[in-house]
């Protein structure tokens, strides 16, 4: 297949792009600078410039792009180009994907923050109301940037995706060392749940997607079994043989963080009940076989 990826040297693109390569596929990256190889193409996403014979030609497009939210503080200037990034990348590919005399495939990244921050036990599926605040706001306005692909009969996925648990990147990456020093501990009570996945899943899921022609909107990247922050503490802790004694409440992790640290203090139980329904079998389900992979595979 011919996919074209925007956000490609992202932790999680850069995994895409080699699961892909491996599997045989021809993959396009898109990157904002002059293009290097006959492998890259160059857009220009906030004039809304793209190859438009490039996408027309692709099966699937990808996007993962997006400034990251693991940056402090979130100023009203980082707020705004947390939405515009994600907001003209799927805007500018979406129009282009709706021009193509037969419309590609259209994976977006999306995320479970569109369910709020903190859900307590509620079980949250596909289904359920969105949350309220800036980042919900965010995932609602990011899906609905794909309409122009959906309304010209093109097929689109969102990959609402939670913590992907890799030591190469995301969460994993910050979490490690102070655990390795015997200082990492639970978030609060601990009691909250932590919705993950395992990198090999978050990849087997994407071309799971693209390959089935049946798969249309959007999709929870989590495990099936919900972990809580004090289970995933536990396993971490485990699979490096390190005590997990230490706490850090939410009141000072409030304090210091804003509402950064409300993604860690609140509570999200989600299930991935329309990957499940579409016969998608996660490799890792249990946190110590997510945590073992994240940390050794």
């Amino acid at each position: 297949m011919r996919y074209v990826i925007a956000g490609s040297s992202g932790f999680l693109g850069t995994a895409l792009r080699a699961r892909l390569a491996r599997d045989g596929h021809d993959v396009t990256r898109l990157v904002r600078r002059p293009a290097g190889s006959a492998s890259e193409s160059s857009w220009d996403p906030y004039a809304g410039a793209v190859d438009a014979d490039l996408i027309a030609s692709a099966d699937v497009v990808v996007n993962l792009a997006g400034v990251s939210l693991a940056h402090w503080p979130w100023t009203e200037d980082y707020r705004r180009k947390i939405l515009d990034s994600r907001l003209s990348t799927t805007g500018t590919l979406a129009t282009a994907i709706a021009a193509a005399p037969k419309p590609p495939a259209f994976i977006v990244a999306s995320g479970v923050a569109r369910y709020g921050t903190d859900r307590g036990n509620e079980i949250l599926t596909e289904d359920s109301s969105d949350g309220h605040g800036f980042l919900p706001d965010v995932v609602r306005q990011w899906e609905a940037a794909a309409d122009p692909a959906r309304a010209a009969g093109g097929r689109v996925c969102h990959l609402r995706t939670g913590v992907v648990i890799h030591r190469g990147g995301g969460a994993l990456k910050f979490m490690r060392p102070p655990f390795w020093l015997g200082i990492g501990g639970r978030v609060g009570s601990g009691a909250q749940y932590f919705p993950i996945i395992s990198l090999p899943d978050w990849l087997s899921v994407v071309v799971f997607l693209a390959e089935h022609p049946d798969c249309v909107g959007p999709y929870n990247l989590v495990s099936p079994v919900p972990t809580t922050n004090l289970e995933f503490t536990r396993a971490l802790a485990s699979a490096l043989h390190r005590p997990a004694i230490m706490r850090a409440p939410a009141v000072a992790m409030r304090t210091a963080l804003g509402e950064v640290a409300d993604e860690l203090v609140g509570s999200r139980r989600i299930l991935p009940q329309r990957l499940i329904t579409a016969g998608f079998k996660h490799e890792h389900h249990e946190v110590d076989a997510i945590v073992d992979n994240g940390l050794h595979r």
